[in-house]
């Protein structure tokens, strides 16, 4: 079994190595990303949203909803470890008792 999974996990990272090899240079500016995307937000982020800081532009409106469910993500793992490291109080019941 140790093998199978050696295998699985090589044969991923050659994978990985392989798809990494097509990626543009970092920084790159004729890259999609900098070609399509980013001069489309640059443009239009101040008319379309109404908000002069284009990071606040992106992350509140354009990707509003991502965004949000990231905090719901981290305020849930937040409560989570507030209930597991919180002191009992006298008189409550832990699990061993």
């Amino acid at each position: 079994m140790k093998v199978v999974a050696l295998i699985t996990v090589l044969m991923t990272g050659a994978l990985l190595v392989y798809g990494i090899e097509e990626m543009p240079e970092w920084g790159d500016p004729n890259s999609p990303a900098s070609t399509h995307v980013s001069p489309k937000y640059i443009q239009e982020a101040l008319g379309k949203t109404a908000t002069p800081n284009m990071v606040t532009a992106v992350l509140a409106d354009y990707r509003s909803y991502d965004t949000m469910g990231e905090t719901v993500v981290v305020f849930t793992a937040a409560i989570g470890c507030v209930l597991m490291l919180r002191k009992k109080r006298k008189g409550e019941k832990g699990e061993g008792d």
